[in-house]
C-alpha cells in the first residue's frame, strides 16, 4: 500500500514538473533552504534565550517577533520538503536518514507546541527547569533536523 502511494506521488503532475524542470526544482529547493532558515534562524535564539543567555532581553517581546517566524519557516519547509520528496519518493523512503529527519521534526513540532500549551505567549510563565528542557529539545530536534537533511544527499543512492 505505502509503495502504491509513493508511485502515485511520483505520477503526480507536480512531480512531473519538477522533474522536467530545471529551474522549477531548483526554485522549491532554495524555498526549502529559506525555510529551514527562518525556521532555525527564528527558533535557535529563543531557544538560547529559554537557556538563559541574554537576560537583559525580554523573553514575551522576543518570543513574539521569532515564534511566528519559525512556524512560517516550518511551513514553508515542510511544504517544499514534501514537493522534493515527490520526485524521489520510492528512493527516499529507501534512506533511514530521512526517517530520521521526520522524526526530529516531529519531535521539534510537538514540543514547541507542548511548551505553547503549557505556558502560552509568556515563556517567562515556565520555571527555569522547563525553559532549559524545552530549550536543549529544540535545538537538538532542530538541528538534529538540519543535520540529517544534509545528510540525505550524502547516504541516499
Amino acid at each position: 500500500m505505502l509503495t502504491a502511494a509513493l508511485s502515485a506521488l511520483a505520477d503526480w503532475p507536480v512531480a512531473q514538473a519538477l522533474t522536467q524542470g530545471r529551474w522549477s526544482y531548483a526554485a522549491v529547493s532554495a524555498l526549502h533552504v529559506l525555510g529551514i532558515a527562518l525556521l532555525v534562524g527564528g527558533i535557535l535564539p529563543l531557544d538560547l534565550r529559554l537557556l538563559g543567555l541574554w537576560r537583559s532581553v525580554e523573553m514575551r517581546p522576543l518570543a513574539a517577533v521569532l515564534t511566528p517566524m519559525a512556524a512560517a519557516g516550518l511551513l514553508l519547509a515542510v511544504v517544499t520538503g514534501v514537493l522534493l520528496f515527490s520526485v524521489r519518493p520510492l528512493e527516499y523512503a529507501q534512506v533511514p536518514v530521512l526517517w530520521g529527519k521526520l522524526a526530529l521534526i516531529a519531535l521539534g513540532a510537538t514540543g514547541a507546541l507542548a511548551f505553547r500549551l503549557r505556558v502560552g505567549r509568556d515563556p517567562d510563565r515556565a520555571g527555569r527547569r522547563l525553559r532549559a528542557l524545552a530549550g536543549i529539545g529544540s535545538i537538538v530536534a532542530w538541528l538534529g533536523a538540519l543535520a540529517c537533511g544534509r545528510l540525505i544527499a550524502f547516504t541516499g543512492s
